[in-house]
């Protein structure tokens, strides 16, 4: 399940996933990156705060679907901040970090430990 933390009428998304991700929630975050697309912002910032996932209520289907859909709409993101408590996931941001080096112009991506949050909402938040 996922749920806004905070509404912004900016370029910022700020989610948290909580127990598992399914399709509908994938669909959910894929209407509100379009809102913020279709409002004619060029590029979004997404805060993801993801230390509540159980793994074991994700769906490798929907996992897999996601990464191509971020794939496809890699261009359009900004800062990218994941919230957790996970030194894998910290590890898979800095190898994110090193693969998409060159591609990246005016994008990137940061872990922040829960402890951290009010750090990752100032990134996310901050103009370019």
């Amino acid at each position: 399940m996922i749920e806004q933390i905070k509404i912004f009428d900016s370029n910022v998304i700020a989610i948290e996933v909580i127990d598992g991700f399914t399709k509908i929630d994938e669909k959910v975050c894929e209407r509100i990156f379009q809102r913020k697309i279709s409002k004619g912002f060029k590029s979004i910032n997404i805060l993801v705060r993801v230390d509540k996932v159980k793994i074991s209520k994700c769906k490798v289907k929907v996992f897999f679907e996601d990464i191509i859909w971020l794939s496809r709409n890699y261009n359009k993101m900004g800062r990218f901040a994941i919230v957790a408590h996970s030194d894998l996931l910290k590890a898979l941001v800095s190898i994110d970090n090193l693969f998409f080096a060159k591609t990246s112009k005016g994008r990137e991506e940061r872990y922040f430990d829960v402890s951290q949050i009010e750090e990752a909402f100032t990134f996310v938040i901050a103009k370019e």
